[in-house]
């Protein structure tokens, strides 16, 4: 199996954007995807979020398309505003020595705006499903060129609802386009979805284990329940941490630690369900450009969230599933970089350290907090 992309078929003008990156060495997801979908094949992958499935379809999308067609000719359906801004944000940079130019279009932001965009040699599309939908009945977007199509987070989609939407913007593009989806689960509905739109799609699962791990150093440390504000204010402290996501069971366990973390002098915002979305959209701008040193998120909050530049995961509360720990420290090292995660461990919560670890081939460390 490739290993590095200088191996990977790529044009010269690709691979000096994947070089700026410095992606060198593929995850797993990258080496068993990228030659199926360059080869035009439909694609099922089973990948969470940092595994570099955005590398994955957009280098085949990006490889697959007419520099000199100034029409639609790929499109993304992503379920958050966040991802959408993510993803074009990432294949702008891929693309960066082509004439291809990628779109991310989403509710929130004035449709006019996207409208003008739109007129302006636009060739990839990144959307939520109901901005696409709107485009599509205004007919400021057409998809009747459209090549290569990708379903990124479909089972995030299929929960929020979009079913119908994906259906509708589906219809919408050529019968013998390529389609690949890309799903943290794949479950019954998922299969659905491909046994109706997919051509024998080539099935690529990377297991638990194979998430960006190895480059995350991992500690726990074990507290008194009561000390358990101090020994985190310690540690911010002490390790000069200035880019963490804190992430606590409750909600209210998440306002009232944010609100005590503010009282001590630290830039921190909470992230709960009880926000409104510009309440939720403001508070995640404001971490993505280093206005907020901490956001306190409760694990709901943070689906979906995919912010560069993370240096830290705090985990205030233990999960209360084992798997959850892997979402939570996925949100660090993010496209092959490092990042540190530490646990707080309450005494009677020993055995869900213990669960974690048996989950995880890499090593969780002790650590003292004096």
């Amino acid at each position: 199996m490739i290993q590095y992309f200088e191996d990977l078929p790529l044009s010269p003008e690709i691979l000096r954007g994947v070089q700026e990156l410095k992606f060198k060495k593929l995850f797993p997801i990258q080496a068993e995807a990228i030659i199926p979908l360059l080869e035009g094949k439909d694609v099922i992958g089973q990948a969470q979020t940092g595994t570099g499935k955005t590398a994955a379809f957009g280098i085949s999308m990006l490889e697959r398309l007419q520099h000199n067609n100034k029409h639609v000719q790929g499109l993304v359906l992503v379920p958050t505003r966040e991802l959408a801004i993510q993803v074009a944000d990432h294949l702008n940079q891929l693309s960066k020595y082509t004439p291809l130019r990628t779109l991310p279009i989403y509710g929130g932001e004035s449709i006019h705006k996207q409208i003008f965009a739109l007129q302006r040699d636009v060739q990839i599309v990144v959307g939520t499903p109901g901005r696409v939908i709107d485009h599509l009945k205004r007919g400021t977007l057409k998809l009747n060129m459209v090549k290569v199509a990708v379903l990124d987070e479909a089972d995030r989609m299929l929960d929020m609802g979009f079913r119908d939407d994906i259906d509708f913007i589906l219809a919408k593009v050529p019968s013998n386009r390529q389609l690949s989806l890309f799903s943290a689960t794949i479950d019954p509905y998922v299969m659905k979805i491909s046994e109706r739109y997919m051509r024998k799609p080539e099935k690529i699962l990377v297991s638990k284990d194979e998430i960006a791990l190895p480059q995350i150093n991992q500690f726990y440390t074990v507290v008194n329940p009561f000390d358990k504000f101090e020994v985190l204010r310690m540690l911010i402290e002490e390790e000069n941490i200035r880019r963490a996501i804190v992430f606590c069971k409750t909600r209210i366990g998440a306002a009232k630690l944010a609100d005590m973390l503010r009282r001590h002098g630290f830039d921190a915002e909470a992230l709960h369900a009880d926000l409104s979305q510009p309440q939720r959209e403001a508070i995640i701008e404001a971490f993505r450009h280093h206005r907020i040193q901490l956001l306190v998120a409760t694990d709901v909050a943070a689906r979906g969230l995919d912010i560069e530049g993370i240096t830290h995961i705090l985990n205030y509360d233990i999960p209360l599933d084992a798997l959850m720990y892997f979402h939570r420290i996925g949100r660090t090292a993010r496209v092959g970089r490092g990042g540190t995660t530490i646990t707080l461990v309450a005494y009677g919560e020993l055995s869900e350290l213990e669960r974690i670890q048996a989950l995880t081939k890499t090593r969780i460390e002790k650590m003292e907090v004096e």
